[in-house]
């Protein structure tokens, strides 16, 4: 990146303490504590001034592809350290909260070490702790740190704002951004880097900037909130989400008001059991339910996984190449989606096949017959599945 000449808005704060709908306290990523150190850490390398705390801006959750900013949304984040490293190398270091989400690098401290190249470009490089690529199908090239896109322009457009303010360019230096983790190797095992073929750490992490907390009790009681409500006025359709990604579809393509999409976060099979129940209890059937999301997250009930959590659910791999023999798929395609690093990784390998859409489909199809089984109150379960950037890959590719 070359240029430091980015508009920026005056933001306003996002507030921690105001707790998410599920009465559980919110957190921040660890792409948002390696960016305000990162913060911390560049304004003690060009004004020799320290700061404990950064302002984060966070992205927009919406779209990221086109580097598009939340501009009126910011998070104060306190720096733990900031110091000299040498003449040229500054470190500073953020602890990372989680909030009530039980978040696997809770409490973990996230470095940023800056210091100057000749590159005229900003560098990003892998700190003791973080990993490394080293398989194909993750959104990085293999050999890269794995720090994700998303906090990688979150960090840029930090460091820009500060090359703005001092009056310094990129293309006058250039900068190396090294980010690690304190026991990131340990905490790593406990993820599943070791099978994405990330190695030495963990990722750096995060879309949104936010921890959202998710915890069956306190999401299941959102829910069913959310159910009642959007069930309230006879609705004939509602949908559930698991994350954000399908949130245009269901502006755009389904025009429904947002009351009526759930964000169901991993808890499928608990979301299907409380919507089933109302409309138990209100002697009605609902026409159409629409499941919308990621085959990561939906394809594991395909197996049976209707708790869609990394720790309560295998890796859905397995389970979309099973749908592939079935519809009897070359067996070059199967071993490929075996082998495969990530869902993501598959959809990008398959995508220009003449047969992706038909496994897509097939897959769709199979989710909304078994979630039709467990919600016979229901006259029509649609499923649409879509990739990262929220482009849909099944029906209505």
């Amino acid at each position: 990146m070359s240029r430091n000449n980015l508009p920026l808005n005056k933001p306003r704060a996002f507030n921690l303490n105001i707790p998410a709908a599920n009465g559980l306290k919110r957190g921040y990523t660890t792409g948002t504590c390696a960016t305000a150190a990162a913060q911390a850490a560049l304004t003690l390398l060009l004004t020799n001034n320290k700061i404990d705390s950064a302002s984060v801006v966070l992205p927009n959750e919406t779209d990221y592809s086109n580097n598009d900013w939340n501009d009126e949304q910011f998070i104060l984040i306190p720096v733990q350290e900031v110091k000299w490293l040498d003449n040229d190398t500054v470190r500073a270091s953020v602890i990372k909260d989680a909030g009530d989400d039980p978040d696997r690098t809770h409490g973990a401290t996230i470095f940023t070490e800056i210091r100057k190249n000749n590159s005229n470009h900003i560098r990003f490089l892998a700190g003791k702790g973080v990993g490394t690529i080293t398989k194909p199908g993750i959104s990085l090239p293999v050999g890269e740190a794995a720090i994700n896109p998303v906090p990688r322009q979150m960090i840029q457009r930090t460091l820009l704002k500060i090359l703005n303010e001092t009056a310094c360019s990129i293309d006058d230096q250039g900068y190396d951004i090294c980010i690690g983790c304190i026991n990131g190797e340990e905490i790593a095992t406990r993820t599943f880097n070791p099978r994405l073929g990330i190695e030495g750490g963990i990722s750096i992490l995060g879309t949104s900037g936010i921890v959202e907390p998710m915890s069956l009790s306190s999401w299941i009681a959102s829910i069913e909130v959310y159910v009642k409500v959007a069930l309230a006025d006879n609705s004939t359709e509602i949908a559930f989400l698991p994350g954000k990604i399908a949130r245009s579809f269901v502006r755009k393509k389904l025009l429904l008001p947002p009351y009526k999409a759930i964000e169901i976060a991993n808890f499928l099979g608990e979301a299907l059991d409380f919507t089933q129940s109302v409309l138990d209890q209100q002697h009605r059937r609902l026409k159409k339910l629409w499941l919308l999301g990621h085959p990561g997250k939906l394809a594991k009930v395909i197996d049976g996984s209707w708790n869609t959590h990394s720790s309560q659910s295998s890796m859905a791999m397995d389970n979309i190449a099973k749908i592939a023999e079935q519809i009897q798929l070359p067996k070059q395609t199967i071993r490929i989606i075996q082998q495969a690093a990530t869902v993501e990784s598959i959809i990008k390998q398959l995508r220009g096949k003449t047969y992706a859409r038909q496994l897509w489909v097939s897959i769709e199809q199979q989710i909304a017959m078994l979630a039709k089984q467990r919600i016979p109150s229901v006259d029509q379960v649609e499923v649409r599945l879509f990739d990262l950037q929220g482009n849909a890959i099944g029906v209505d590719a």
